[in-house]
């Protein structure tokens, strides 16, 4: 894998446009573009291999919000899209699935209902990314507002011998701040889990990816950015 197919460009969605949180907070939101069609399409052409989309709307209220524009994602790209974000149920995963999405990540539903989940999972075998979001070492879940009791390893060792793609591990203190990624605990879930972990949250620079890239002997499959593109730190033209 090369570095460049080592990035996952991440299209974050609220109000029907591509935006980034700071550190998961809602009301500290910032406008990238109005057409997140666009933004894939871009990213497509600048070279990466898959996107992640994220429907923030539906991540804080339970329930797919931007379903009209995730179907223009998928329509305007040929690569895969990972997509989360008020999947609460298994006909909500089965609708974006039915679009032509890739895989799903699924975070609060696998914490709150795991007999839906496990549903979902013997149902679409190898499509589902078990979201794992941390606050303070923990699992944070209902789009990082609500913080539960239980540890990140603990959360994903329920899952690792179902068929599942992988894990995304988001450290949300991190998230949209650009101050380097926690490759220290991504690296320690991926070195405990059978399956691959997808890292997020806190990417600022190409040497942050590179110090994740560097690990990925021990299971790291990728790593989601998005700010550090948005604001021009990394281009992935250049890569």
């Amino acid at each position: 894998m090369t570095l460049k197919e080592f990035i996952i460009p991440a299209i974050d969605i609220k109000d029907g446009k591509v935006v980034r949180l700071y550190k998961g907070e809602f009301d500290k939101v910032k406008v990238y573009n109005e057409n997140p069609a666009d933004m894939a399409k871009y990213f497509e052409d600048a070279g990466a291999k898959h996107i992640h989309v994220v429907d923030l709307d539906g991540a804080l209220e339970g329930l797919s919000k931007n379903i009209k524009i995730l179907e223009s994602i998928v329509r305007s790209i040929n690569i895969p899209i990972e997509f989360g974000g008020g999947l609460r149920s298994f006909e909500a995963v089965k609708a974006v699935l039915d679009l032509g999405v890739e895989r799903v990540v699924i975070g609060s539903l696998a914490y709150q209902n795991p007999e839906e989940f496990y549903k979902i999972v013997e149902s679409f075998p190898n499509k589902v990314i078990v979201g794992i979001d941390a606050k303070d070492g923990k699992v944070a879940i209902k789009g990082w507002t609500e913080k539960t009791e239980v540890s990140p390893l603990e959360f994903a060792k329920k899952y690792d011998d179902l068929d599942i793609f992988g894990f995304l591990f988001t450290d949300v203190s991190r998230d949209g701040v650009m101050i380097g990624a926690n490759v220290e605990a991504t690296v320690e879930l991926a070195k405990n889990l059978k399956h691959p972990v997808i890292a997020s949250g806190g990417v600022g620079s190409l040497e942050d990816v590179i110090k994740l890239y560097e690990k990925k002997e021990f299971g790291i499959f990728g790593v989601v950015v998005g700010k550090a593109i948005y604001e021009g730190k990394i281009n992935l033209k250049e890569i």
